[in-house]
């Protein structure tokens, strides 16, 4: 039942409002969490991390584990961290770190405090935001209207197997790959299958949503040495279930959809100007006018969109 949705600006602006428009037209796929991914200019070293902690009561203790795994990869803060607490018993979180010495490494650390505070994305450009509640209260919390950048992801899920918590929540981010992440509506039935054969590879899997296989499976057949177009048509045949996801980095946005062809995507695209969704109602708010609507309907598709160059792979 979940929507999901991909933006795509000619120029840099403000993505995050185009975003939380058209994941608030779906929240009725999904109420139970909102994400998005929203890629801004991105920098030329350091990265952002984006997250959660399980408890707030915590967070002094939790940020002293942080920052002495932090300093012992080689990286420190950058600003001082940006808490958010609220009536929930979890929190929130945003830093901005230097480079560590081998970031892959940094990373399976800080992993070790998962039970307790978890990074959710780390990017030069990308920053999930995910919670509990729909477009608009995450938005409001967040400030996700005010977020610029050239493209993004957005989910509005309703939770039917995993946990409510943020941390189960979409978009995911393809750790230990900076910068990619994915949203996806369906099941994937072979889920359990994969996830023992990447986790022997040495993935780590903080979930139990089946989303979060796509963005490790697709991101490790990337660094095999195939192109993001390659992986998303090995998907099709590699990953058994009924789906369609959509999988981000810097520089492009791309989908793949089922043989089954049951989940449904429609995009207009005008020269650069790209908005994508489950309903056709969502990209009527970014799109006012009479644009053509492209339906993705049929079985077995992939399609890569470029940031800048607008190319299009099916």
């Amino acid at each position: 039942m979940c929507g999901i949705a991909g933006r795509i600006l000619g120029a840099p602006g403000t993505v995050g409002k185009d975003l939380v428009d058209l994941m608030d037209a779906q929240a009725h796929r999904g109420a139970d969490s909102t994400g998005f991914a929203i890629y801004g200019i991105p920098r030329e070293t350091g990265y952002v991390l984006r997250g959660m902690g399980f408890s707030r009561d915590k967070v002094d203790s939790d940020l002293s584990h942080f920052t002495n795994i932090l300093r012992d990869n080689g990286s420190d803060f950058l600003k001082d961290p940006e808490i958010l607490i609220d009536s929930n018993k979890h929190y929130c979180f945003r830093m901005e770190i230097s480079d560590p010495k081998d970031l892959s490494a940094w990373i399976t650390d800080a992993d070790s405090l998962a039970n307790s505070i978890e990074i959710q994305s780390c990017g030069r450009s990308l920053e999930i935001i995910k919670d509990t509640g729909g477009a608009s209260a995450v938005a409001d919390k967040h400030n996700v209207r005010d977020m610029i950048g050239t493209h993004g992801l957005g989910h509005a899920r309703l939770a039917t197997e995993s946990s409510v918590l943020p941390n189960a929540s979409h978009p995911f981010w393809a750790r230990p790959f900076s910068d990619v992440a994915i949203v996806h509506n369906g099941q994937i039935t072979d889920y359990f299958t994969w996830k023992e054969k990447l986790k022997r590879k040495g993935y780590r899997f903080l979930t139990e949503n089946d989303s979060e296989l796509i963005a490790i499976w697709v991101s490790d057949q990337m660094k095999s040495g195939l192109s993001m177009e390659q992986a998303l048509k090995k998907s099709l045949t590699s990953i058994d279930g009924c789906f369609t996801y959509m999988i981000a980095s810097t520089n492009e946005i791309g989908f793949a959809k089922d043989r089954f062809a049951l989940k449904p995507l429609v995009v207009i695209d005008e020269s650069g100007n790209l908005a994508a969704a489950t309903e056709e109602q969502a990209v009527r708010r970014i799109f006012k006018g009479e644009n053509d609507v492209i339906n993705y309907d049929g079985p077995s598709l992939t399609g890569i969109w470029g940031i800048g160059n607008r190319s299009l792979a099916a």
